[in-house]
């Protein structure tokens, strides 16, 4: 048997080796989907169910959205999680920008150890990071008694700032990905034509630098309105947020109300995602 029937006889086999890997690929990435979102699927299917056992579906009804509106618990769970996002999202926008531009544009002696520090939030396990939290403010609320009689108490405020701590590196990592493919040129090129430090870093630095930012404040928002584990442990008197009212309810049971909020808040998290991430793509326009 010549070469070239030889050849022609093994590139058959390969083909159909190569048609069973792929086969096999798409089966494990459509198993992977499955096993994520089916659950999430069926939640959000049985937020219309008319019953309010999960076991059967008794027809199609809104009822469930219409109370949650009226639930006066929930609006109050609400307006804490909002209140709670708005202000961590700017204060970490704020801090994650100027961290950004400050490890990209400066040399320091504490630099890599700044860096390290500041990854910290993101790598280590939110447990970890909210019993932290935890034990900072109890020895910190003990400490200002102590010496000025101030006694605070958990509430919004430690929430706030817990979701700070936690929220600006996100900020930092995605602005400073954008002053990465910065052009210093343009800036220096503002400055030749007479602009000061503060009007390049207004009208030529700043706006280049907004679709990064408003990625990170986007990703920033998010991670704050759907957080829980810190939240629960940093969380005082009065100071239910959505997660926290979801968390207590299904103790309860897994009712169909319950379904009803954690679709919303799926829906507002996948919206908020989407524009974090078509804000970065802005960076190659």
């Amino acid at each position: 048997m010549t070469a070239t029937a030889t050849t022609s006889l093994q590139a058959p086999r390969r083909k159909r080796r190569l048609s069973a890997g792929w086969a096999l690929l798409w089966l494990n990435v459509l198993s992977t989907f499955v096993f994520l979102y089916a659950p999430i699927v069926v939640m959000s299917i049985f937020s219309f169910n008319a019953s309010r056992q999960m076991q059967v579906w008794m027809g199609f009804t809104l009822d469930w959205y219409a109370r949650m509106v009226h639930d006066e618990r929930v609006r109050v769970a609400a307006e804490n999680s909002l209140v709670i996002a708005l202000v961590s999202t700017l204060v970490s926008t704020v801090i994650g920008t100027l961290t950004a531009m400050a490890l990209e544009r400066t040399r320091f002696r504490v630099k890599r150890l700044y860096e390290g520090a500041m990854y910290l939030p993101i790598i280590v396990p939110e447990i970890v990071m909210a019993i932290a939290l935890l034990v900072f403010f109890n020895l910190s609320f003990s400490w200002l008694d102590r010496l000025f009689g101030l006694q605070l108490n958990f509430g919004l405020g430690t929430i706030t700032i817990a979701h700070i701590a936690f929220s600006f590196p996100f900020v930092a990592v995605v602005v400073r990905a954008r002053l990465a493919d910065f052009d210093r040129t343009l800036e220096q090129a503002a400055q030749d034509l007479g602009a000061n430090d503060w009007q390049t870093f207004r009208y030529v630095t700043l706006p280049l630098l907004m679709p990064g930012i408003i990625a990170g404040a986007l990703l920033a928002f998010t991670l704050s309105i759907d957080d829980f584990v810190i939240t629960f442990f940093n969380a005082g008197v009065g100071s239910t947020t959505l997660p926290l009212e979801i968390y207590g309810r299904v103790r309860r049971g897994i009712t169909p109300d319950v379904n009803a909020l954690s679709t919303v808040m799926l829906l507002a998290s996948i919206v908020l995602v989407l524009g974090s991430l078509a804000f970065q793509r802005r960076r190659a326009t």
